[in-house]
């Protein structure tokens, strides 16, 4: 009897043993793989979704490693991605520590509300429903992180309330007597320093040329606000303005009417909010394109004909 005993013992350690080294040992997983682990799934859950992703290759083992490690009830729900070759126990680990996956969305500056919306609703893993088109200058322009399970309601969510954020911060930390006579014009305006220029150098320059406008009573005159007349921002214009695009009845165009538009005309980054609530302090009036991906500015007309007529030449 006590043969039998001895015998099952040193089994039962053998077997042990054996467990325990398949718990520690390399796994089965040939290249990597993402496996979703649902909400209120339990172990026995978990354990078939690894093995149907070929993670592991003994569900029952894993239940019992899991148990004796006391992480059973912490396995958390989630995106998981899984490298080649990881053991149970990493793998058990790894779950325990909610290491979820997450992805990464990126909205440029500059971006119509239309745009944004696009790349939203195309962002892979986001659930939901589509978004509609939302007002202009509503979203800040940045690089947002989700999850498996957020929505694209929740990353438009966040981006609203960035922009938000950024245009207050701005607002009260204003420059003294700007011609603006609230936070909402002053969107507006960065709006229009955002379309006019990708240069973070300039951004402040630009903004003076707008800024030394309002405050002469003269009209604003920049071609992305007759674009944005034109398309109604729902598409790009994909081509040039012609002469008659400048007499368009639209609020929009600033070659016919005083002062700012009546709303934004693209979503613009935290920069060009900066830009409008800070302009530089000159007395230019002009800018046009130097034709090396900057601007030339003039504080007279005579100065700015000038610098078009050199435009014209780089374009010839």
């Amino acid at each position: 009897m006590k043969k039998v005993i001895v015998l099952l013992v040193i089994m039962a350690a053998c077997a042990a043993a054996y467990a325990r080294k398949m718990v520690y040992q390399d796994g089965p997983l040939t290249e990597a793989v993402t496996v979703l682990v649902p909400k209120g799934a339990g172990s026995a859950g978990v354990a078939v979704r690894l093995q149907q992703g070929g993670v592991i290759n003994h569900p029952f083992l894993f239940r019992i490693a899991a148990r004796l490690s006391g992480k059973d009830k912490l396995l958390k729900a989630g995106e998981y991605r899984f490298e080649p070759q990881i053991s149970m126990a990493e793998v058990i680990d790894k779950l325990a520590a909610g290491e979820i996956v997450y992805h990464q969305l990126t909205v440029p500056e500059g971006l119509m509300s239309i745009q944004v919306a696009e790349i939203i609703n195309k962002a892979p893993n986001l659930g939901g429903e589509a978004l509609p088109k939302f007002e202009e200058g509503g979203f800040l322009p940045e690089t947002y992180t989700y999850k498996y399970g957020d929505t694209k309601q929740d990353v438009w969510n966040e981006g609203k309330s960035a922009a938000q954020k950024v245009l207050m911060q701005a607002w009260e930390n204003r420059d003294d007597d700007l011609p603006v006579k609230n936070p909402e014009e002053l969107l507006v305006l960065a709006s229009i320093i955002e379309k006019e220029t990708a240069i973070d150098e300039e951004r402040a320059v630009v903004a003076s040329v707008f800024v030394n406008r309002l405050r002469k009573g003269m009209k604003l005159q920049t071609d992305p606000t007759v674009i944005y007349a034109l398309t109604e921002g729902n598409a790009e214009l994909k081509r040039s303005l012609k002469r008659k695009d400048l007499q368009v009845d639209s609020p929009y165009n600033t070659y016919k009417y005083y002062g700012l538009p009546p709303k934004p005309i693209c979503n613009p980054g935290a920069a060009s909010i900066w830009a409008a609530a800070h302009p530089a302090d000159t007395d230019y009036l002009y800018f046009v394109a130097d034709g090396k991906g900057g601007h030339n500015f003039s504080r007279s007309l005579a100065e700015h004909n000038k610098s078009v007529r050199e435009w014209v030449k780089t374009l010839r």
